[in-house]
């Protein structure tokens, strides 16, 4: 059962920062317990030859330090915000998807200490987005932007209608725009002789496409009358596509994992390419075992 609760990590950096902020602004919205949590490792190579706890008591202030940093972020970011800290010693990614197990939604920074300067993810940030049981945010980009649209991908998956009730939730607490983006390829013409085919958009295909997402979205329509809604239909790869809108989104809300997935993976290649490329945060909404 999921507890109201957002569970934020953070290492002290600047994308930690943006990271509890960000889920801040969320648990205000969502009147939520906001829990900051730090994890570090004090088993740095000299305290292995130490006699006494002078290394490991250097690790807890620093750890004390970074986590009241963050609390001053978090209060100034939403000051009605009941606001918990935790410091845990051990690996940070088993660490945080542990105490986020029951909590509504895991909010990351995209990278931390440690990470080459030419990745664009982190890899706790990666493996707490692919492994988390709950929903999971990573704050990227405008991080602190909080115009414009809420942009969500949508196709024929099962888990397409928990992805387009997350994202209208979302516009609606916002008061803004939800940009539903679906993608598809045209049919795919028979193959005569040694002529390859060629994918052959028509006018057809395209409001037919349409309108199956017209259909999809018209219930939800109903229920969310205060959601201004804007679609795209698109020929393009659907990364690509949310990858552009999200330049002028605020949030984008992806499943996953797509209809396209490979079997056993933990996250879809559109949620992927997202966490590395997207220029707003990314929400991604997974479905809790047995539901």
């Amino acid at each position: 059962m999921r507890i109201n609760q957002i569970v934020v990590g953070t290492d002290g950096t600047e994308y930690g920062t943006a990271a509890v902020r960000w889920a801040a602004r969320e648990a205000a919205r969502r009147k939520a317990l906001l829990r900051i949590v730090h994890a570090f490792d004090w088993e740095w190579a000299s305290a292995r030859y130490g006699t006494g706890r002078e290394y490991v008591e250097l690790a807890e202030q620093r750890a004390e330090s970074v986590l009241q940093e963050a609390l001053d972020q978090g209060r100034q970011a939403a000051p009605t915000v009941p606001i918990e800290t935790n410091a845990v010693i051990g690996n940070p990614a088993p660490q945080l998807l542990q105490i986020a197990e029951d909590a509504a939604l895991i909010v990351l920074g995209s990278r931390g200490h440690g990470g080459f300067a030419s990745l664009l993810l982190g890899s706790v940030s990666q493996r707490v987005a692919t492994h988390a049981r709950c929903p999971a945010v990573v704050v990227r980009g405008r991080g602190d932007v909080t115009n414009g649209p809420i942009a969500v991908g949508v196709d024929d998956s099962e888990a397409a209608e928990q992805v387009l009730g997350t994202a209208f939730d979302a516009a609606a607490a916002r008061g803004c725009t939800l940009t539903v983006v679906r993608t598809f390829l045209p049919p795919i013409p028979l193959w005569i002789g040694d002529i390859p085919p060629v994918l052959v958009a028509t006018p057809e295909a395209d409001a037919e496409e349409q309108a199956r997402l017209d259909a999809l979205l018209a219930p939800w329509k109903q229920k969310y009358t205060q959601v201004p809604v804007e679609t795209i239909v698109s020929h393009n790869s659907a990364a690509a596509v949310l990858v552009g809108v999200s330049h002028g989104a605020q949030l984008v809300v992806v499943g996953s994992r797509g209809r396209h997935t490979i079997a056993g993976a933990l996250l879809g290649s559109t949620g992927m390419q997202l966490l590395h490329h997207a220029d707003c945060p990314v929400l991604i909404v997974r479905t809790p075992a047995g539901e």
